[in-house]
């Protein structure tokens, strides 16, 4: 028979090593009930955990990507911006256009008129060579330094870079499309008038046989003289002559012009193919029309003044639809963002269900946390006082 001694000191440490446990085992307890997550540590639960930092990872990438969305929405629209105010510009440019036209204006007044203009023009060109929060053009390809425009898409102008990834937007606007895609005339031809003494001019024509007129590659001259009943036309170099009435149709190129006005003999109006025109040397070409309409001896030379006013009209109102058509994209480009911002935020929500299913309490396991934290204050208060009352279980109490 054997007999197991087991010392005071021996029992102390063991009941000490047990209540130090439970204590451990309480705060572990309280401590993710308070953060109300079943996992805090990966050696709680380590394929939980492994899951839940994939989801806080896919959920920084989320957070990257609303970040670069908002800054270049930011950039988008405040590019827009700028184009409603180039827009706001280019037709007020317009109305003192017509405003010059009026025949009861003399030289002087014009010449008001084209101060009024030469302003708007540099506001335009500023607008253009606007920049972002970054310091680069809004729309590409336009020489900040010097403040002036490239002269035409094939030195230097570069569209709005594409999309990075699924969920950016382009950070700039095309400028060569908005500024530098115009075109002389109606597009497809043009007039020019020459040194004309007349007051004949002519409207930008109206194309009625595409192919006819794109084919036209060498200037066809109108040319006008004084004829037995008036005046007359010709515009195979005077082989064949055809009488004028102002304001008839004249079917030159595949294309019907007409010409209104008293032209004079040797008066002539070249019909060419049309030329690449940016919107600067439209507005250029524009002012100089209204500031050289004077004749010397201070008449105002009404057949040049005209036939400028109606070919910078024309030619201004093909750069309004470059502008508009560059401010659609814009608008198209933030219902984008629009769109992917909405995405990005479903996309958040789904990631961070997964991270707080991975490491989270739900309803049911937070109430058996409480539970379970509750017995265990319940465990070590009575394992406490347990040893409150081993400890006076001693020899020496009872000698005392």
């Amino acid at each position: 028979m054997s007999i197991t001694r087991l010392g005071t000191a021996n029992m102390y440490d063991r009941t000490i090593s047990n209540i130090s446990k439970q204590q451990a085992e309480l705060a572990s307890q309280m401590e993710h009930t308070s953060a109300g997550k079943r996992v805090l540590r990966a050696s709680d639960d380590p394929v939980a955990a492994a899951q839940a930092e994939r989801a806080r990872t896919r959920l920084d990438r989320i957070e990257t990507d609303q970040r670069m969305l908002k800054a270049q929405t930011a950039t988008i629209e405040y590019a827009e911006g700028t184009l409603g105010e180039i827009n706001d510009a280019v037709q007020e440019f317009r109305s003192l256009l017509v405003q010059a036209g009026n025949g009861t204006y003399n030289q002087t007044q014009r010449d008001t008129l084209v101060e009024q203009l030469t302003s708007l023009r540099d506001q335009i060109q500023k607008y253009s060579n606007r920049t972002d929060s970054n310091g680069l053009p809004l729309f590409r390809g336009l020489d900040t330094k010097s403040n002036t425009p490239f002269p035409n898409g094939s030195n230097g102008i570069q569209s709005g870079q594409t999309n990075s990834n699924e969920y950016t937007i382009t950070n700039s606007l095309d400028g060569g499309l908005a500024f530098f895609s115009g075109s002389t005339g109606n597009g497809v031809l043009a007039v020019d008038i020459g040194a004309n003494t007349g007051t004949a001019w002519a409207d930008v024509g109206t194309i009625k046989d595409p192919t006819t007129a794109t084919a036209l590659t060498t200037p066809i001259d109108i040319t006008f003289q004084e004829g037995v009943d008036g005046m007359e036309y010709s515009m195979d170099g005077g082989t064949t002559w055809a009488a004028y009435k102002s304001g008839d149709v004249i079917d030159v190129a595949g294309m019907d012009l007409v010409i209104t006005g008293e032209p004079k003999a040797g008066d002539i109006f070249t019909v060419k193919p049309s030329e690449p025109l940016d919107l600067f040397a439209t507005l250029d070409a524009a002012i100089d029309t209204v500031k050289n309409s004077g004749n010397p001896d201070g008449t105002t030379d009404h057949g040049a003044l005209a036939h400028g006013l109606a070919q910078s009209l024309a030619e201004i109102d093909t750069q309004l639809n470059r502008v508009s058509t560059v401010r659609g994209v814009a608008g198209d480009l933030l219902n984008q963002a629009t769109r992917m911002g909405n995405t990005l935020l479903a996309r958040n929500e789904q990631v961070e269900a997964q991270r707080v299913a991975a490491e989270d309490y739900d309803t049911d396991d937070m109430v058996k946390a409480l539970s379970q934290l509750k017995t265990q204050e319940t465990a070590v208060s009575a394992a406490l006082q347990s040893y409150a009352s081993i400890q006076k279980l001693s020899l020496f109490n009872f000698i005392n």
